[in-house]
């Protein structure tokens, strides 16, 4: 299972879902070594195809870091942080995620939309 950080160790993610909002960002930054993406991608592709069949799920797309990169970086749109805490919440999605490797560690972290 991947290791979870805390991007920001005063607000980490699952005290975030005690903040009822939406819509909603989770930004999830993955640190994947080398040896282990080959592994990580089909396992987040069937993580991805569960998360988009469940309620409130908006968009998601995945990003990869430049220049030889160990990141990855997931952007998703969830309608509100309770339909996000359901999804992750549920028993399919944790078995999903105790498949991911050992060395891959997550830094997620839940956004909302400003105006700037």
């Amino acid at each position: 299972m991947a290791t979870i950080q805390s991007l920001d160790p005063m607000t980490p993610m699952f005290a975030q879902f005690k903040e009822k909002t939406g819509p909603i960002v989770l930004a999830n930054t993955f640190l994947v070594p080398q040896e282990t993406a080959e592994a990580f991608l089909p396992l987040f592709r069937r993580q991805a195809e569960f998360m988009e069949a469940q309620p409130g799920f908006v968009s998601l797309r995945m990003h990869r870091g430049t220049a030889g990169s160990r990141l990855l970086m997931n952007v998703a749109v969830w309608e509100s942080t309770e339909a996000l805490a359901t999804a992750i919440g549920s028993p399919e999605f944790q078995r999903m995620a105790a498949e991911f490797p050992d060395d891959v560690v997550s830094y997620p972290h839940i956004f909302e939309q400003i105006d700037v």
